[in-house]
């Protein structure tokens, strides 16, 4: 079964930057759902009103869950309504840590 990787994306206003972050971080606190591999909060070099949440799951089953998803919790708590792309893990590469 094939990893997931979601992308929640949103403009955020400049003044609820700090929101979003503290939001964000709060998050990290826990509880976890299952499957969650890796999450990260990433802002957009070019525009940086516009932020995104890429999480990496273990599987599709993984990523559904019930209720509002957390990310979207999160930019709701900054005032955006984002957008979701679901992307299906093909391939990967990672160095190898052993090595250096």
């Amino acid at each position: 079964m094939p990893m997931v990787l979601t992308v929640l994306e949103a403009r955020v206003a400049a003044g609820r930057e700090a929101d979003l972050r503290a939001a964000y971080r709060d998050s990290a606190q826990g509880p976890f759902p299952p499957g969650l591999v890796s999450s990260s909060l990433l802002r957009l070099t070019a525009d940086q009103a516009v932020w995104r949440i890429a999480t990496l799951w273990a599987s599709s089953e993984a990523m559904r869950g019930k209720g509002t998803p957390r990310g979207v919790q999160i930019f709701q708590a900054a005032g955006a309504q984002p957008t979701l792309s679901i992307l299906e893990v093909v391939d990967e590469l990672a160095p190898n840590r052993s090595a250096a």
